[in-house]
């Protein structure tokens, strides 16, 4: 059985981020295992600060860094393109849910951030929509959830994708 995948999408500055931060305590509270993925649209970033030493094994010009620790482990690789989402999730094992921040043309199933102080455009693709996340009413054909509300948020997400 794959693990869900559904993405969080809206236009820059909606509040996607903030909205991972609330409902992953909730669903972790719940007591699922959860992983995340940000997709980064600008080429260039760093994890590491300078100085440290998986820093100095990348300007060295190691390819694929992992820092290891008793409590974790992290890795990252230079990559020739950039990989698909589902290239990147093939990866994750032992969760019982993937949230991803952005990749709003990846084919997942979305919920989509609605502000109405930032406007109502929408961004999404009609066949991945599954929610609105708004603070505003909206005449839609999905549910339109409470931005406000990250339980109940969660809640969709537990009903519709880990217990489906």
């Amino acid at each position: 059985m794959s693990i869900p995948v559904i993405t969080i999408i809206g236009s820059s500055g909606c509040g996607k981020t903030t909205l991972l931060e609330k409902v992953i305590p909730e669903l972790k509270q719940k007591g699922y295992r959860i992983a995340t993925v940000k997709h980064h649209s600008h080429a260039g970033f760093e994890i590491d600060q300078p100085g440290k030493d998986s820093w100095r094994h990348a300007r060295a010009g190691s390819d694929h860094v992992i820092i290891a620790a008793p409590d974790k482990i992290a890795s990252y690789r230079l990559v020739d393109k950039e990989p698909s989402l589902d290239e990147i999730i093939s990866e994750i094992k032992d969760v019982d849910i993937i949230l991803v921040e952005g990749y709003k043309a990846a084919g997942k199933p979305s919920i989509e951030i609605i502000r109405g102080e930032l406007g109502l455009r929408v961004i999404s693709n009609p066949e991945q929509l599954v929610a609105y996340a708004a603070n505003v009413a909206l005449d839609a054909t999905v549910p339109v959830l409470n931005l406000n509300d990250a339980r109940s948020i969660a809640d969709f997400i537990e009903e519709r994708f880990i217990k489906a």
